[in-house]
């Protein structure tokens, strides 16, 4: 198992085939989904097919995946995973931060603990410049793990998506750290 990083409470560790079954249940949850789909689960299909080579990809510019399970350092269990996705494939530069856990591991710190992590091993091993968080505006909980991981608000704008969910009509918002700002906050 290849173990990107740890925190007090977690280990974030490289996806593998086996993630499968995990995927498939943290996606299969309406609540979980509710941002991401309006709450349709995601097929074993489209996970197997999308989803895991998506996560599975390593990234030439770092050499690492953009995206790390979520386990629970003491029980091992699968919390949801964690995005650090560089936005060019050849340039560690700017990244993109996301986060989906599973309902188990609402309003524990978890999303705030792992994103101050990577962010802090993002400015301070990986070369990052820049980290960017995108939500719907309406998506309050994920707003706040933005902003307690340091990230401060920049734009609302409004994406050109398939089909609207409940609450796409307000828009999306997108949130930013700087490696000098980042500095500022320690």
């Amino acid at each position: 198992m290849h173990i990107f990083l740890e925190t007090e409470r977690l280990v974030l560790r490289a996806f593998t085939d086996a993630d499968v079954e995990h995927l498939v249940e943290l996606d299969g949850d309406a609540d979980v989904m509710r941002f991401i789909s309006g709450g349709r689960p995601t097929s074993r299909e489209v996970i197997r097919a999308r989803t895991l080579p998506r996560l599975l990809h390593v990234h030439p510019c770092t050499g690492n995946p953009g995206y790390w399970a979520a386990q629970d350092k003491t029980m091992g269990v699968f919390l949801g995973w964690f995005e650090f996705r560089p936005l060019d494939e050849h340039s560690p530069a700017v990244v993109e931060l996301g986060y989906r856990l599973n309902k188990a591991a609402w309003g524990r710190g978890y999303a705030t603990e792992g994103s101050r992590a990577l962010i802090r091993k993002g400015f301070t091993d990986l070369g990052v410049e820049r980290v960017t968080a995108n939500t719907m505006a309406v998506n309050a909980g994920s707003r706040r793990v933005m902003e307690k991981a340091g990230l401060s608000f920049l734009r609302t704008f409004t994406g050109d998506w398939p089909e609207a969910i409940p609450g796409s009509e307000h828009g999306e918002v997108e949130y930013e750290l700087t490696r000098a700002a980042w500095r500022g906050l320690r």
